[in-house]
């Protein structure tokens, strides 16, 4: 069988592990023929300084026979996606490749393309705004670590690549050799595409002022509490209304969307740390029963929390350790 032709687009300040990440999952897998290619064929010096050699250049490379392009990211796309010959080369080898991808900031790329426009795509959290900006047809979400809209994947950053590449190999179809890819490289296999790229700690803007400070402090003391905002405003010394306005203003959500994201990642940690039933993690950390815990995951992370659990949690732990505890819950 002749080996799938996996092609990486890269230029002058790309990132490094955008390369190869994905490039040492392709290897490991087996069954893939890796080539990179730039503007110019020679050396091409990453962000950090790591110099790659590009085999061949954009001007004595045919794509023809391409199985998967893959742009990479990294901060000289700005000024790769201002290379008309780069561009219409990635164009014309999307054209022509069964699957197109792109990790972190090589959205760009593809988007300047042309080959974004319509598609739900993800990007590196940072740069995401600007995407939607620039490329309006684009719809772009930032939130999870990978998204396939038909042929085209897109990837958050940099170790986000790792996870897309994991998933192109089980995708042809592969999952055995993922699973064993992801064994060899101590990998998760894998999280989830829908899985949140950040977490709150990231996410959210810090507060500016003390009584906000002091309501935030009160969340993540007990998440599981009732944090209505009469309550958080006793907290803050302010009027619930006033307390609702501060809040949302500072940290750029309301008060109800940052209760229900601390008190996910909460669950998070109690799903892959111990054996306690769904039900009762829901009901710790104010989800109130399974059902709702359930749809809260699906709605933020993409997954039920039965999945979760069965993808996070330690290593160390028994394989059946705690099956009792995932009884009746469904994804």
């Amino acid at each position: 069988m002749t080996d799938r032709r996996i092609v990486f687009v890269v230029f002058d300040g790309f990132q490094p592990l955008d390369l190869t990440g994905p490039h040492e999952v392709f290897h490991s897998a087996g069954g893939y023929a890796c080539d990179i290619v730039a503007s110019r064929a020679g050396p091409v010096r990453s962000v950090s300084g790591l110099l790659v050699h590009a085999a061949h250049g954009v001007d004595d490379f045919a794509p023809a026979g391409t199985d998967t392009l893959v742009v990479v990211g990294g901060q000289g796309v700005d000024r790769a996606r201002q290379d008309p010959g780069l561009v219409a080369w990635v164009a014309a080898a999307a054209a022509g490749a069964r699957r197109v991808a792109s990790v972190c900031s090589g959205a760009f790329l593809l988007a300047a393309a042309g080959l974004l426009d319509g598609r739900r795509v993800t990007t590196h959290w940072a740069r995401a705004e600007q995407l939607a900006r620039e490329h309006p047809k684009v719809r772009v979400d930032c939130d999870p670590i990978f998204v396939r809209d038909g042929r085209v994947w897109t990837s958050a950053g940099v170790t986000a690549g790792m996870d897309l590449a994991l998933a192109l190999v089980e995708d042809d179809p592969g999952r055995d050799t993922a699973h064993a890819v992801a064994r060899q490289l101590v990998l998760f296999l894998r999280r989830p595409g829908g899985q949140s790229q950040f977490s709150v700690a990231l996410w959210a803007r810090q507060p500016a002022t003390d009584p906000v400070r002091a309501a935030v402090t009160a969340i993540h003391a007990e998440p599981g509490a009732r944090h209505d905002v009469a309550g958080l405003a006793a907290h803050a010394g302010l009027s619930p209304r006033h307390l609702q306005r501060r809040f949302t203003a500072e940290l750029g959500m309301p008060p109800a969307a940052y209760v229900e994201r601390v008190r996910v990642e909460a669950a998070q940690r109690a799903l892959t740390e111990g054996d306690e039933p769904v039900e009762a993690i829901a009901r710790r950390y104010g989800f109130t029963t399974a059902e709702t815990l359930r749809r809260t995951f699906h709605r933020r992370l993409g997954v039920a929390p039965s999945d979760y659990r069965a993808r996070f949690r330690s290593t160390a732990r028994p394989a059946g350790a705690g099956h009792d505890a995932l009884e009746g819950e469904t994804a």
